[in-house]
């Protein structure tokens, strides 16, 4: 602010401003207008962002830090603008002879020049330096800590050596990086998304751009990254539960509506392996922020026994390319056509190839012999699963006209279980149900414990099972969370 005050004192004698350079055609094309300015004595100083020589021949500020044009908000040039005690009244933008003369008061300025001609973009608005100045000579509005690394240091090795990495490297969460990806959201960086278990830290937006940041998000990922994080704080999916099992599990993150496709998620060949930045990053923000602000690691509350890969990141898009399938969002109340997440508490990856089914009723039999390993063949009732639809087993079911409604029924029917084949003991396997339910039919599953994705590349014969966390025995306890993506 001091700065700032003692800028306007020095134009107090000054009554018009002009911010060029020299890599633009306009501003070349307006130079007489420019000489013919200076020469009135009428208080006129010229900014150049470019070359403190242009023009050529007068009294010209080297404004080629963009001090100035950070200053006086320039987004064009050239841009003209007039005083009065210092302080700005108008200004004209790009070359518009009327406007000009309006702001000078001169009736024949620029005579034999077009009428107009647009400007050029402000050396000080180009890709990333907008940020860079902010935190030069602004105020950035950023509240977290600032960590000063010596320049002898690696800042991605301070990372390391802070414990803020999930074990891969980060991208070092600078001012500037920070200020860009506060860029991808409305929403104020101030503004308290939630508190993130294990220590229940309340956790800003900023905060989320931070671990953002690290994780290699681009600001068009937030608003993803954003509701996501709301949905794990949801109390119904228990995260901090999730972080203190001994389980496998950690947040599953499925993405519907258009904003999959704008920022290039994958839901189609690889979807749920590496090689898409979206997919990737924006499940590695997610558990960074239980890491880095939530206290959520390894070896002390995160207490997984053997843990997954997906503990750095499991994210993707759901394929709804068939207009007759009814995407998870919508089957979970959202509005077709609208961006949702759901986050499933999930694991790894359980393959399923069946290359010989061409019947429903054969691949029902087949998908549903594979869920029963979920947890444990004799784990029934408080067993959880996503099973992700590949293309080519889906059109077995899409040619015969089921939707998403006749698959789940068929599938639930296809794991209910004769109660003496999964009671304790039997078959000489100790898991199991009580023994006193031998003569019940035992779902597998409990009535909404089973999910439908499609997602994967059009060739292969395949589908895929991700398991759920048995932690959550009751679905009022525990359950998946849908979000609508705010911007």
């Amino acid at each position: 602010m001091e700065r700032a005050d003692n800028d306007r004192a020095g134009l107090a004698g000054q009554r018009f401003i002009a911010v060029v350079k020299r890599d633009c055609p306009t501003c070349q094309l307006v130079v007489p207008v420019l000489q013919g300015l200076a020469a009135s004595g009428d208080g006129f100083v010229i900014y150049s962002q470019d070359d403190p020589n242009f023009p050529e021949g007068l009294s010209v500020v080297d404004d080629t830090e963009l001090e100035h044009s950070f200053d006086l908000g320039i987004d064009t040039v050239p841009t003209l603008v007039r005083l009065e005690d210092g302080e700005e009244t108008s200004r004209a933008i790009g070359w518009n002879k009327g406007d000009w003369a309006d702001l000078t008061g001169i009736d024949d300025l620029g005579a034999g020049l077009p009428e107009h001609r647009p400007g050029c973009g402000s050396k000080s608005v180009e890709p990333g330096v907008a940020e860079v100045l902010q935190v030069r000579y602004g105020d950035t509005g950023l509240r977290a800590r600032a960590l000063e690394i010596p320049g002898e240091q690696d800042p991605m090795e301070a990372c390391f050596d802070r414990g803020w990495t999930d074990g891969l490297p980060v991208v070092p969460p600078t001012p500037e990086r920070i200020l860009r990806m506060l860029r991808g959201t409305r929403r104020d960086p101030q503004e308290v998304v939630g508190m993130v278990p294990p220590n229940l830290v309340a956790c800003t937006v900023e905060r989320v751009a931070i671990n953002a940041v690290m994780a290699g998000c681009k600001p068009e990922y937030m608003p993803v990254v954003l509701s996501a994080l709301e949905a794990a704080l949801d109390p119904d999916f228990t995260l901090h539960g999730l972080l203190c099992s001994t389980c496998f599990t950690s947040p599953l993150i499925v993405v519907n509506g258009p904003i999959a496709k704008r920022i290039g998620m994958n839901s189609g060949l690889n979807a749920l392996g590496q090689g898409n930045r979206a997919n990737a990053t924006i499940g590695r923000a997610l558990n960074l922020v239980v890491r880095n602000v939530g206290g959520g690691r390894p070896g002390e509350i995160d207490r997984s026994t053997l843990g997954a890969p997906s503990k750095y990141t499991f994210c993707f898009a759901e394929d709804e390319s068939d207009p007759e399938w009814e995407p998870l969002s919508v089957s979970r109340g959202v509005p077709r056509g609208e961006d949702a997440v759901t986050l499933f508490q999930g694991e790894g990856v359980q393959g399923v190839m069946d290359q010989r089914s061409r019947t429903p009723e054969e691949l029902t039999r087949s998908l549903g012999a594979c869920l029963l390993a979920v947890c444990h063949p004799k784990i029934c009732e408080w067993a959880f699963a996503v099973l992700v639809i590949a293309p080519e087993h889906y059109a077995i079911y899409r040619d015969a006209g089921w939707d998403r409604h006749r698959i789940t029924e068929a599938l639930h029917a296809a794991v209910l279980r004769p109660g003496e084949e999964v009671i304790r003991g039997a078959g000489g396997l100790a898991e199991g149900v009580a023994e006193t339910r031998a003569e019940e039919l035992v779902p597998k599953f409990p009535p909404d414990g089973l999910e439908l994705v499609r997602a994967g590349g059009r060739a292969g014969l395949y589908s895929a099972i991700l398991a759920g966390w048995p932690g959550g025995r009751a679905h009022e306890e525990s359950h998946p969370i849908t979000r609508r993506i705010k911007p």
